[in-house]
């Protein structure tokens, strides 16, 4: 499905707000039974994060069942308690009893910064939401493509002044390793080269198809006017802009919690590549890294230095993948994306500047 749902086990679910004047949402990716091992890397200066301590390999929980991304900034992370509840339910989480039910759900979870972009400051997820998109990925067959564009946490996304969203993607490498990406777009910066009107990710695709001079000049001309009337509405009270661009990476290789954590932090490169300028302190650019452990990274006769070796050269392959896949994710998300007017603001999809 070129998408985060061709690691076996993994399942995304997508929650929009359906308030008036309502532009935000929440996305989770739900693992199978039993969690996978997880990992984050955050590089943005204004991150809205909650459990990502929990995620350092020096600490006592091993594995998470979900993760959320969520609009509504600080407000949106309250979606995560309805995840939580939601895993509470099914007796899923770490066990810190004799009863199955005993649980306590760890739920890293990230926001993004989409508020007043549908015109009321106030709307934003909860925890509600939360336990919607949650049923929403669990209702969902193993393998079954991810919807993108102006969905889940995708809804309010802006990157650029241009309309973002979610995009995904994956690829399977030549030892039937899966590696796959989930991006939602929405970034200070922007995802479009504005000398060429090429999408900054295409570049790294190969061939690319550039506009044609006229139609990059309407399309900027387009791009700037809608900017210049978003700041008379309600989402450009904020200034300077804030965003976020949040991402889960995932593959079935067997890692550990240090080697997902590298995982994360090299999805950041596919990131970098994407959108320009990144990392900035009006962002709170955020990766989540998971292994389900399926494949084992290693057949296991092999041992000493020569698995040291190996592994290390197995790994490197998933890691640039995993890049790979978040540029093309990214590329996706632009792609996939459609316009939006309101009171919030204007703002103009890929499609609609470039055809």
């Amino acid at each position: 499905m070129d998408a985060l749902t061709d690691v076996a086990g993994i399942r995304v679910g997508h929650a929009r707000h359906r308030g008036e004047r309502a532009l935000t949402g929440t996305t989770v990716v739900l693992t199978a039974e039993g969690g996978a091992v997880a990992a984050v890397d955050v590089r943005g200066g204004g991150p809205g994060t909650r459990e990502t301590d929990a995620l350092d390999p020096r600490n006592l929980v091993q594995r998470v069942e979900a993760v959320v991304l969520s609009g509504g900034s600080a407000y949106g992370l309250d979606a995560a308690s309805g995840v939580m509840a939601w895993l509470e339910d099914g007796g899923r989480g770490f066990r810190v009893g004799p009863d199955p039910s005993q649980v306590v759900p760890v739920v890293p979870a990230a926001a993004l910064f989409d508020l007043g972009r549908g015109g009321d400051w106030r709307a934003r997820p909860d925890a509600a939401l939360g336990r919607e998109a949650a049923e929403a990925a669990a209702r969902e067959d193993v393998g079954a493509p991810v919807p993108q564009g102006n969905v889940g946490a995708g809804t309010g996304a802006v990157a650029g002044g241009m309309k973002g969203g979610v995009g995904t993607a994956s690829a399977v490498l030549p030892s039937g390793t899966t590696v796959a990406a989930l991006a939602v777009l929405n970034a200070a910066g922007s995802a479009v080269d504005p000398a060429t009107g090429v999408l900054y990710g295409q570049l790294y695709e190969g061939a690319v198809e550039y506009p044609a001079a006229a139609r990059h000049a309407a399309a900027q001309q387009r791009l700037a006017a809608a900017r210049e009337e978003s700041a008379k509405r309600s989402a450009a009270s904020v200034r300077p802009p804030l965003n976020t661009t949040l991402v889960v990476v995932a593959t079935d290789a067997e890692l550990t919690r240090a080697q997902a954590r590298k995982l994360a932090g090299t999805a950041h490169d596919g990131l970098a590549r994407a959108v320009r300028p990144v990392h900035l302190l009006n962002d709170g650019d955020t990766v989540f890294a998971l292994s389900t452990g399926d494949r084992p990274l290693l057949s296991e006769d092999v041992f000493g230095d020569t698995a040291t070796l190996l592994a290390a050269g197995a790994l490197n392959e998933i890691l640039a993948a995993g890049a790979d896949a978040v540029t093309r994710a990214v590329v996706k998300a632009a792609l996939a994306a459609e316009s939006v007017e309101g009171p919030g603001g204007v703002f103009p999809s890929y499609r609609e500047l470039y055809g």
